[in-house]
């Protein structure tokens, strides 16, 4: 399962449910989109070194950034983007669970749930 960048800021606030949803994952898998923004979301070394930890403790792989994940999310954003408000990062997620054949977890139905060929997960907190 390929976890949406909420699903980590949800534990960081302290929510047993997404963190129970993440250890109960067979393969725990994040793009490049989101581990670059858990990164830019640290505020200091300490937490930018937390976020690194609770990645390699719980056993994350990061999907890169392939040419058609690329030209997927583009297609993601010209067709979803004034109708949804999907953006290029929730583009590039996107993009990256459909190419790989995985689901997405995430809590953000706003702008996933429209994308015709996505398969999602969707988390109430």
């Amino acid at each position: 399962m390929l976890f949406d960048t909420d699903m980590f800021i949800w534990v960081q606030r302290g929510n047993l449910k997404a963190a129970r949803m993440i250890e109960g994952a067979d393969e725990r898998l994040l793009s490049v989109q989101s581990y670059m923004e858990l990164l830019q979301g640290a505020e200091n070394r300490r937490q930018l070194e937390l976020a690194k930890s609770f990645l390699r403790d719980f056993g994350f792989s990061t999907l890169p950034l392939s040419e058609n994940v690329g030209h997927r999310a583009a297609v993601y954003v010209e067709e979803y983007g004034l109708s949804h408000g999907l953006r290029a990062g929730d583009a590039i997620i996107a993009a990256t669970a459909a190419e790989n054949g995985l689901i997405l977890c995430t809590s953000n139905a706003k702008h996933f749930c429209p994308i015709k060929d996505l398969k999602t997960r969707i988390f109430k907190p």
